[in-house]
């Protein structure tokens, strides 16, 4: 029998450092630090690190403009 205070327990992501965010949400980081310093994307610090939150990830995501309808092949 295992102990439970010592089995370890999967937690969702909270926050993701740059590279993270970066790798969840398809761009680049020079992209990131150019939304975080134009104020669309909030971002902590923790030291020398910079950290998204997902809801603020998510805040951005959908803040972002859309794009028309693609014209059909043809």
């Amino acid at each position: 029998m295992s102990d439970p205070e010592s089995t370890p327990i999967a937690l969702p992501l909270c926050a993701f450092g740059i590279a993270e965010f970066c790798r969840r949400y398809g761009i680049g980081r020079t992209t990131a630090y150019a939304e975080i310093a134009a104020g669309r994307l909030r971002c902590l610090k923790v030291g020398k690190r910079s950290l998204v939150t997902e809801d603020d990830a998510e805040a951005w995501l959908k803040g972002l403009p859309a794009v028309g309808s693609l014209p059909k092949a043809g």
